[in-house]
């Protein structure tokens, strides 16, 4: 992997696997746009704890993995730190919740990563807003 990679935590209400957004993402890949890393599927039960999901029937036997892994909870996961103190996948999926936790790798950004990289620079933090909470975009 060489772009950065976006931990993206989409919530449902009623999931419905159809497959129509992994269409989108790989017609994205196909663009060069962004690369599906992996995707992990959680529930959290009214007690805050959480239980991984079965991916989707046709799915890799080991999707999940990574992200579990990234997460700080993957079988390989002794030595692996959570995402950081500042974030919590808790603080996003609320208690009774459904998501999917994608990673996905930006590979528009490499090049950006790289120019301000040889520009001595080096990324602080990020935050992605919605559209709805930036004035004067249509919402």
């Amino acid at each position: 992997m060489t772009g950065p990679v976006q931990v993206l935590v989409v919530g449902f209400e009623a999931p419905s696997f159809s497959g129509e957004v992994l269409a989108e993402l790989s017609k994205l890949r196909e663009q060069g746009i962004v690369k599906l890393v992996d995707v992990l599927l959680v529930e959290r039960g009214e007690d805050g704890t959480f239980e991984t999901l079965e991916p989707p029937p046709g799915s890799a036997p080991d999707l999940g993995r990574i992200a579990a892994e990234v997460l700080g909870g993957g079988e390989d996961s002794s030595d692996t730190e959570p995402l950081g103190e500042t974030w919590s996948l808790a603080d996003a999926v609320p208690p009774g919740g459904v998501a999917a936790i994608a990673l996905i790798e930006h590979l528009w950004a490499e090049p950006l990563v790289a120019a301000i990289g040889r520009a001595g620079g080096r990324p602080l933090g990020e935050l992605w807003l919605p559209a709805d909470d930036v004035p004067g975009t249509p919402g």
